[in-house]
């Protein structure tokens, strides 16, 4: 079923605000998926000085080593599979350095779908977040209406 609007401009052809308004508050909004957490984040990261790419794990509330860095995964997040891909999970990132103690140098979101957004700003490591999974090892949770019933 499609609606037809009737629009009021202003003489010189621009949209009224109230117009505006009515019509945006008019349009039907999606009702916001619930993500799906997950246990561990898959990330990715980059020494710059010899070019070597690792993927690791790092599960949820747990300190990972990357070089000197100290990389804790707060929460990890992924849209369901009937949405768009997306995960996001909260980091932190220190530097542990001998003699000097540790430095922050990253607290915030990362997103897989946009990795520039909020990323890691260093001279030698760039980490990047590639996706939000279960732990290695962990049985997955069954999820949906399926959950618990009996295949025929």
């Amino acid at each position: 079923m499609s609606r037809a609007f009737i629009l009021p401009f202003l003489p010189s052809g621009r949209w009224t605000a109230g117009a505006a308004i009515a019509v945006l508050t008019s349009l039907p909004n999606p009702a916001p998926g619930e993500t799906i957490v997950e246990p561990a984040a898959l990330l990715q990261g980059l020494d710059k000085i010899t070019a070597r790419i690792s993927q690791f794990e790092a599960p949820a509330g747990t300190p990972v080593r990357f070089g000197t860095l100290s990389i804790r995964v707060r929460d990890c997040e992924k849209n369901p599979p009937e949405e768009a891909p997306e995960s996001a999970a909260f980091v932190e990132i220190d530097e542990m350095r001998r003699g000097e103690g540790k430095t922050r140098l990253f607290s915030g979101w990362m997103f897989t779908s946009s990795p520039a957004l909020s990323a890691l700003e260093h001279a030698v490591y760039d980490v990047n977040l590639l996706d939000c999974k279960a732990a290695s090892g962990s049985p997955r949770e069954a999820s949906g209406s399926a959950a618990g019933k009996d295949a025929r």
